[in-house]
């Protein structure tokens, strides 16, 4: 019996889920763009937070796709976009509004030239994740661009805990040297590609609780001591790959 012919202009169907994806990376994007509003509003605190759970979401939206299966180009290039937002103009805005109104010239190249990294960053990430074997298979090659964010904001961190504002000229430094970090050609770490023994893994699950419990209890402490610990783990990364022999 012959089949009766396929409509041409018969509409493909989707299941509603496998759009959750994409809408964890808008809900970012609204995250990141919200932290603007409460910056011009001088709401600092809640702009770092907004950042942060920014952060949160891209680091679920990828996994989220794979999970359901849904991973597209077109899911991919939101992404990419989204991050440029979140990762590299929220925080240069943010920091601006912060601390470097006072020295506005040399605040806004600052701004700018961590901008411009963190596009570099994310434009070079994008090429090498289409290669057939990944450039960045064990390590991050360079600071991604959620953890440049997150590590660009330390002079508000720092604010907080010791209560001392650290001059515009240092803060502008700070992002510009964090931009460098972004395109640089260091190894970064990457918790995607940590492994532990099966035995360990309940010692895992109750050291992220820990660091859970101390964002909730002292979010500004935490993410200080994060920051450092992340330094210091690029600084190991940089001794160990000068102690290889060539």
């Amino acid at each position: 019996m012959d089949r009766a012919p396929q409509d041409p202009e018969a509409e493909q169907q989707l299941h509603l889920v496998r759009l959750l994806p994409n809408f964890v990376s808008i809900l970012a994007l609204c995250s990141g763009l919200t932290a603007i509003r409460f910056a011009i509003a001088g709401n600092i605190s809640l702009a770092v937070f907004l950042i942060a759970l920014a952060a949160a979401l891209d680091g679920l939206d990828g996994r989220l796709a794979r999970m359901l299966k849904s991973e597209s180009a077109i899911g991919a290039e939101l992404d990419s976009l989204c991050d440029f937002v979140n990762f590299g103009v929220v925080p240069g805005l943010v920091l601006y509004l912060w601390g470097l109104r006072s020295e506005t010239n040399m605040g806004w190249i600052a701004v700018l030239v961590y901008a411009v990294c963190c596009m570099l960053r994310l434009a070079r990430f994008n090429v090498g994740s289409r290669e057939a074997v990944p450039a960045e298979k064990t390590v991050f090659i360079g600071v991604p661009a959620p953890a440049g964010a997150m590590l660009a904001l330390l002079p508000i961190y720092l604010s907080h805990v010791a209560s001392f504002h650290l001059p515009a000229p240092v803060v502008a430094l700070w992002m510009v040297s964090v931009g460098a970090l972004m395109i640089s050609h260091v190894r970064t770490p990457s918790l995607k590609r940590v492994t532990i023994p099966a035995s360990l893994s309940r010692f895992a699950l109750v050291g992220a609780v820990a660091v859970v419990a101390s964002l909730i209890t002292y979010p500004w402490a935490t993410l200080l001591m994060l920051s450092l610990a992340y330094l210091a783990a690029i600084l190991i990364l940089a001794l160990s790959a000068l102690r290889k022999p060539a």
